[in-house]
């Protein structure tokens, strides 16, 4: 029999195993023994915490500490397979789902072909069906689903996962993301912009014990997702980050997507270095071939990248005098032809800031190979259903019955 992360059933006695079990999601087994040390906390009450959490189905044996003398005492461990999450990333032209444990490992994928103009029902409905697909080829249930986390390509209100005059989307402005997932899969969900999961995963996977970090995404758009202290740093209405309508040094009269003139994305994201290309006579679609051509060692597009770091690089130049992040990650689909586009940032970023804030900072691309953004959709949904308020309030609710 499967135990839910979703329902964490449990008896009486649970008042306190939220903080407990922050303790175990380093991974490391422990004893109850050890867990008395470490909290302070008299044995029954340790006791209870640790069977509250174990009827829930969040720990689980794990193997036996070395005997002082009598019956070896029994190690516990996290257990991240007490329920499942799935993590959905949406572009504009595709969209990756992922199912994955409580640790937000990928056990599960399949990606999909959309176009996100066809608005939320058809949009998400595709998501649901796949999804669904997904549990039922892992073997799963809704009732082990943990949550649902999402990115989308463009503004979204985190506190009420609605989009926000999404420009390159149209039909889904202040659209009930969460309340449609909802209906289909079971919740909680949990919509945040795509650039901003990415941060989440790049960092939940490779640079965990980063304090400061800055996620960009080049692709048919440009932002950032902001790494402070540790925790995503969303902005007062969850717009930080919106690098691409930040003034580009030369972005001139160049019309933006959103309406402005001499935005960033207007000169330097895929699309815009595609357009400029095709006005010299090169013969090239979309940001595909712009990536396949620069990797065959295409002169024009590679300059055509690296002049795009440049001004991208500028924009950045100012972000690391301000924020002072220890690593810049670079993704996204323009990240694919990585030296160029990162020899035009580094170049700029280098050569403007102050040597006390670049000494140590790497500018790299990103290393989660396209799953940044399902990985970072399903910690979303971990960390706030493994939080110790969401622990506590789901014991307590099973609790009386």
């Amino acid at each position: 029999m499967t135990t839910t992360a979703a329902s964490f059933a449990a008896p009486g006695g649970t008042s306190g195993a939220g903080e407990l079990l922050q303790l175990m999601l380093d991974g490391t087994p422990r004893t109850r023994a050890e867990l008395i040390r470490m909290t302070g906390l008299a044995r029954s009450t340790v006791g209870a915490r640790v069977d509250a959490l174990l009827a829930a189905g969040l720990l689980t044996p794990s193997g036996e500490a070395a005997s002082t003398g009598g019956r070896p005492p029994a190690r516990l461990a996290f257990n991240p397979d007490a329920g499942v999450v799935i993590g959905v990333d949406v572009g504009a032209t595709h969209a990756l789902v992922a199912l994955t444990d409580l640790r937000a490992r990928v056990l599960d994928e399949a990606a999909l072909t959309l176009d996100v103009t066809a608005g939320p029902k058809a949009v998400l409905d595709q998501v649901a069906r796949t999804s669904r697909a997904l549990l039922k080829s892992a073997g799963r249930s809704r009732a082990d689903l943990a949550g649902v986390g999402i990115g989308l390509p463009g503004p979204v209100e985190h506190s009420t996962g609605r989009p926000v005059l999404p420009p390159i989307m149209p039909g889904w402005d202040n659209y009930d993301v969460p309340g449609h997932v909802m209906a289909a899969l079971g919740g909680p969900v949990l919509v945040d912009n795509d650039v901003n999961i990415m941060a989440l995963g790049e960092h939940a996977t490779m640079y965990p014990h980063v304090e400061q970090m800055l996620f960009v995404k080049v692709a048919t758009g440009i932002g950032a997702g902001i790494i402070s202290g540790g925790r995503l740093h969303r902005g007062a209405q969850g717009t930080a980050g919106d690098l691409g309508h930040v003034a580009a040094l030369h972005g001139g009269d160049t019309r933006c997507t959103c309406g402005n003139l001499g935005c960033l994305e207007a000169v330097a994201s895929g699309p815009a270095i595609v357009r400029a290309l095709r006005e010299r006579g090169v013969d090239l679609q979309d940001s595909s071939d712009l990536v396949r051509l620069a990797k065959a060692g295409d002169l024009a597009a590679a300059t055509a990248i690296r002049d795009a770091g440049r001004e991208i690089g500028h924009v950045l130049a100012t972000c690391v005098s301000l924020l002072n992040p220890s690593v810049i990650v670079v993704g996204g689909r323009l990240a694919q032809s990585a030296e160029s586009l990162l020899a035009g940032i580094r170049e700029v970023v280098y050569g403007r800031s102050l040597p006390l804030a670049t000494g140590d900072l790497q500018i790299v691309a990103s290393r989660t190979a396209g799953h940044a953004g399902v990985i970072g959709a399903a910690t979303m949904v971990v960390q706030h259903v493994l939080s110790v308020e969401q622990v506590e309030h789901q014991l307590a609710a099973a609790a009386a019955g």
